[in-house]
């Protein structure tokens, strides 16, 4: 598997990535968890070190069966989340964007305790927000 260093930074991952929105969202009713783990296992036996997911993808579930791979794959691979939408807590929905500083620092902290990591590799914005200014949005993603 071909890899790439992600911008100035010295991380490295497989040039090929898994979006794992499928699994829980958008495609019809989620996978079965045991599947869902057993392509991620399969998908990094091929040597593909970056997965993709988001808190909205469930919402929140992609990321739950994202923290179950074989903790020996932790230190192998890259996941990579993202914010900018706001999910209506009655209903689980998405209720329009959200890209406020302290919206992201929420949506990172409640990603790592789903993910059951102790730091992102890196976040990423889902929609860009109009109404947050493109500095704050890039301030609190380096914060």
């Amino acid at each position: 598997m071909q890899k790439r260093k992600l911008g100035k930074t010295n991380l490295e991952v497989s040039a090929l990535g898994l979006g794992c929105m499928g699994l829980s969202f958008g495609f019809g009713p989620p996978v079965d968890k045991t599947e869902g783990i057993s392509l991620i296992r399969a998908a990094v036996e091929r040597g593909v070190t970056f997965f993709d997911t988001a808190e909205v993808y469930g919402p929140y579930t992609n990321e739950e069966t994202r923290r179950r791979r074989p903790r020996s794959f932790r230190n192998q691979v890259a996941i990579a989340t993202k914010f900018g939408w706001k999910i209506d807590p009655s209903t689980g929905k998405q209720a329009g964007l959200d890209s406020r500083p302290a919206h992201i620092k929420d949506v990172a902290d409640a990603s790592l305790k789903r993910l059951k990591n102790q730091r992102h590799r890196f976040v990423l914005s889902h929609r860009v927000d109009p109404n947050v200014p493109i500095e704050d949005v890039a301030g609190a993603v380096k914060s």
